[in-house]
């Protein structure tokens, strides 16, 4: 029985039974399917199977990607998990449906310009330097409280907050420490887990897992 499971189902499962662990109702997490750098002949099966929500990390080529499956597909949910360069905020205000990394100041300027200009006012995920890793993207934790401000006052929907927690170190305690973040602002979204990790993600309080090699296998 457990070998016709499609990896779509298998993880589905993992995910109800985090839930289940967690006293957590599954639908209180979305499933982010992490589609980058894979065309469109390998999104297919997923769309077939029912999966609406699909990450992207780059403007580019979501654009190439995802306009001729939408025709087919009109009800994907595109997110933007990659970090953004301020000179692209309109062509991701554009395309997607949430954006998950939002970092800076500057960004939030880009931003807020771009949901003026084209009428689109898009969720957006504050991104979190939960390990103080300075090559990542994110907004340190003392700048938080001033950076979501600065989106309200854009009039950004802030959704939440997401982070990245450091590789090869156990996540633990960094979900936890976004889990107390997004409390103590008062902010429902959780954007966190990934591939290795969502099971632990989900246990701490996720509602949006970002899934890509557990899905899609291994790229090449």
């Amino acid at each position: 029985m457990e070998k016709a499971d499609t990896p779509l189902q298998q993880v589905q499962a993992n995910i109800a039974q985090a839930c289940k662990i967690a006293r957590r109702d599954p639908g209180e997490v979305t499933l982010v399917a992490v589609s980058k750098t894979h065309p469109a002949d390998a999104i297919q099966p997923l769309l077939i199977e029912g999966q609406r929500h699909f990450g992207e990390n780059r403007v580019q080529e979501a654009q190439a990607k995802w306009p001729v499956l939408r025709e087919e597909y009109p009800a994907v949910q595109l997110h933007l998990i990659g970090q953004l360069q301020s000179n692209k905020a309109e062509d991701a205000v554009a395309l997607f449906d949430a954006i998950h990394s939002l970092d800076r100041p500057s960004l939030v300027k880009a931003l807020g310009k771009a949901m003026d200009k084209t009428g689109r006012r898009v969720p957006c995920f504050v991104q979190v330097d939960v390990g103080e890793e300075e090559q990542k993207g994110g907004c340190p934790i003392a700048e938080l409280p001033a950076l979501l401000d600065q989106a309200r006052e854009a009039d950004i929907p802030v959704a939440g907050l997401m982070c990245i927690p450091p590789f090869e170190i156990e996540p633990t305690p960094f979900f936890a420490l976004l889990d107390k973040l997004a409390r103590d602002h008062g902010l429902e979204g959780r954007s966190m887990g990934m591939s290795g990790d969502y099971e632990t993600a989900v246990k701490l309080g996720a509602t949006h897992v970002r899934v890509g090699t557990a899905l899609f296998g291994k790229r090449g």
